[in-house]
């Protein structure tokens, strides 16, 4: 089995200066290497090459299709003066340049990565130790509103700064205010000059509508079969024998491909297929709950033990969104069969209201049990 190349890291180690930027994650491939988003990157061309580039940008769509890794290419770009077009006219850096060097050790100053876990170094009691499912307002003012107007380190290029924000859909919002993103506006309303910002979100519904307006907006797809091909080999990584389930559940996403690898969710499709397949022909198998229970439990505990940082209510909602993924690929499966078509949606609704339920933040384990009680079948009556 060949051996996969690894993640994309974002460093989250910031220096001795309170306020220092975001150590940044290293730059692993340019503009043109970005696979299976053509009308994305020839958006980012057009802008390139009319040397203005708008000073705030939404890059949207489904998680892992090369979102955040398409913006630190654009970022790339952007931040090294040396850009100019090269023989075919697109606007692109010498690969040599000092400042290509500094992003592929991700050691440049000026381009800041903005995530959640950034609310573990706040000088905020309270903030240092929230539950991370959301990027804080303090977090947005130390570590973007706060740098924005401050001098750059090295000016130059068609940007002097650039911030991205990855899971942007995570910026603090309530039903009734939206803390982060308000704080954020007043920037994007007066950029300082030479400052760009990339909201990377895979829900882009979740950003007031006043953020969208003043953004620049790139969507981003599935990739196609011959992209995930190119991608699979250019990654080197390993599939088992049969990699159906995990390309089908990857559904055009290399960043779900590696989800389900690395977190062992084909090992949860064998283990839950049976009990889901008898729920899906009527049947009801009162070990159901507890499986799934004992398949987060552990995943999240493990999860969790990781990294001391991490908190065990963030550990069960991640175990969680991965449990609800996979019933939910099952029951998109069962709904080609005309047989299986109506307990498939019912299945598909029992999830939506699993996920509802954890939002209202109903214990994990009464979630679990819902979510059995309301399968297709006898169990439905539960």
């Amino acid at each position: 089995m060949a051996k996969r190349s690894t993640k994309r890291k974002k460093t989250i180690e910031p220096e001795n200066e309170p306020y220092a930027p975001l150590v940044a994650p290293s730059l692993e491939c340019t503009l043109d290497e970005i696979l299976g988003q053509p009308l994305a990157v020839e958006t980012l061309d057009a802008a390139l090459s009319c040397g203005r580039v708008h000073h705030a940008w939404i890059f949207h769509g489904p998680s892992g299709v090369g979102k955040f890794t398409t913006a630190l290419a654009f970022a790339a770009v952007l931040l090294d003066p040396e850009a100019g077009p090269d023989l075919s006219g697109r606007y692109r850096p010498d690969p040599s340049s000092r400042v290509q060097g500094m992003l592929r050790a991700g050691t440049h100053p000026d381009l800041h990565v903005i995530v959640k876990e950034l609310a573990r170094f706040s000088s905020d009691d309270r903030v240092r130790n929230s539950k991370l499912t959301s990027i804080a307002k303090d977090v947005v003012a130390t570590r973007l509103i706060e740098p924005a107007y401050r001098a750059p380190n090295m000016p130059g290029g068609l940007a002097s700064k650039v911030f991205i924000v990855d899971e942007a859909e995570l910026l603090d919002r309530s039903l009734s205010d939206a803390v982060s993103q308000n704080a954020l506006l007043k920037t994007l309303e007066e950029p300082p000059e030479g400052t760009v910002l990339i909201l990377v979100t895979s829900n882009e519904d979740r950003l007031l509508p006043t953020i969208r307006s003043r953004s620049q907006r790139v969507g981003f797809g599935p990739l196609d079969d011959e992209s995930m091909k190119r991608w699979i080999e250019r990654a080197g990584v390993g599939l088992p024998p049969d990699p159906d389930w995990l390309l089908r559940y990857a559904a055009g996403s290399p960043g779900r491909l590696l989800e389900a690898i690395d977190t062992g969710l084909l090992e949860w499709h064998q283990q839950l297929a049976p009990a889901l397949d008898r729920a899906l022909r009527g049947g009801y198998d009162p070990m159901l709950a507890p499986a799934m229970r004992e398949l987060v439990e552990g995943w999240a505990t493990a999860w969790a033990a990781k990294d001391p940082k991490r908190s065990k209510e963030m550990a069960n909602r991640a175990a969680l969104a991965r449990l609800f993924s996979l019933i939910a690929e099952h029951a998109r499966v069962a709904l080609r069969d005309p047989e299986s078509a109506g307990p498939a949606l019912a299945m598909i609704e029992a999830v939506q209201q699993a996920e509802r339920r954890l939002a209202s933040n109903v214990q994990p384990a009464l979630v679990l049990e819902g979510l059995a009680a309301d399968m297709p079948g006898p169990a439905a009556a539960v």
